[in-house]
């Protein structure tokens, strides 16, 4: 995946001064030019699609509203990204945050329950895979989490993310080091993506996640997101022998329509309301 913060940035510093004048199209633009991104960050942060997607709208929303006051000190997708950044860590707890996950109890509920013969379809493995993994990481509290996305998931290089998250880089350094043998430890105890030897394995998990009402095989949840490059990512996903990979095996998800719609519907309101005010 690339970095978030890359992009023209002369083209959507444009767009920026043209949404600022009330452009409708270029504040759509704009928001297309933002989403994917920031969707792909909420989600891995909350864990959930639908906190995810909220979490999306809210940061968009204040990204929109918040135009006057970028600068061009940074480039339009960093300065959205800190925003972006601020708001997850701010916000209140997902749903599956709510539950309070640690990495001894998640381990525990992961070879709970785990069948002798494994699942034949690989996409309820599949679905079972990104579950687990997005859940994993809110075993990590969330300062955490947030460093070890940043850096090894979006790639962002420490000085920038460090600046991002508003703290020294020996701090944000720490961080990433914490998170990473964190999961390493984890996923190299009980993962069998990562070590072979390990006892979990997806295709056994899913008659357990199913009994619990955390899968239904007629209405996935993860496997039916919008994706970019699916094909690349699955593939990825062989041979994996280690948590980065593991995290980063996930495909490019990309900001659900019926999210797009919603915020085309706020933001032509909010145009509305400026061509009244001018009038």
């Amino acid at each position: 995946m690339t970095s978030p913060t890359t992009g023209n940035a002369a083209a959507l510093a444009a767009l920026v001064e043209r949404a600022r004048g009330g452009d409708a199209e270029a504040v759509n633009a704009l928001v297309v030019a933002l989403q994917d991104d920031i969707y792909r960050l909420a989600l891995r942060m909350t864990a959930h699609p639908e906190d995810a997607e909220d979490a999306t709208q809210e940061v968009l929303i204040k990204v929109v509203t918040r135009l006057d006051s970028f600068r061009g000190e940074a480039s339009v997708k960093t300065w959205a990204y800190r925003i972006a950044v601020r708001h997850v860590l701010d916000r209140q707890k997902s749903r599956v945050e709510a539950l309070a996950l640690d990495f001894e109890h998640f381990g525990a509920d992961l070879l709970d329950g785990l069948a002798a013969e494994p699942e034949p379809d690989p996409i309820l493995a599949e679905e079972v895979k990104r579950g687990c993994t997005l859940a994993m990481l809110t075993c990590l509290d969330r300062e955490l989490r947030l460093a070890f996305l940043l850096t090894d998931v979006f790639d962002l290089p420490h000085a920038e993310a460090a600046d991002l998250c508003g703290v020294a880089p020996d701090v944000y350094r720490q961080r990433v080091s914490r998170a990473r043998r964190a999961l390493e430890a984890f996923t190299r105890s009980y993962c069998g993506l990562v070590a072979a030897d390990t006892p979990c394995r997806c295709d056994r998990r899913v008659a357990r996640a199913e009994a619990l009402g955390r899968l239904s095989r007629h209405n996935l949840t993860f496997v039916r997101l919008e994706t970019d490059a699916l094909s690349a990512a699955t593939a990825e996903m062989e041979g994996l022998h280690d948590s980065v990979r593991l995290m980063r095996s996930h495909p490019p998800y990309l900001t659900p329509a019926r999210v797009r719609e919603r915020l085309r519907g706020i933001f032509a309101g909010l145009a509305r309301r400026h061509d009244a005010a001018e009038a």
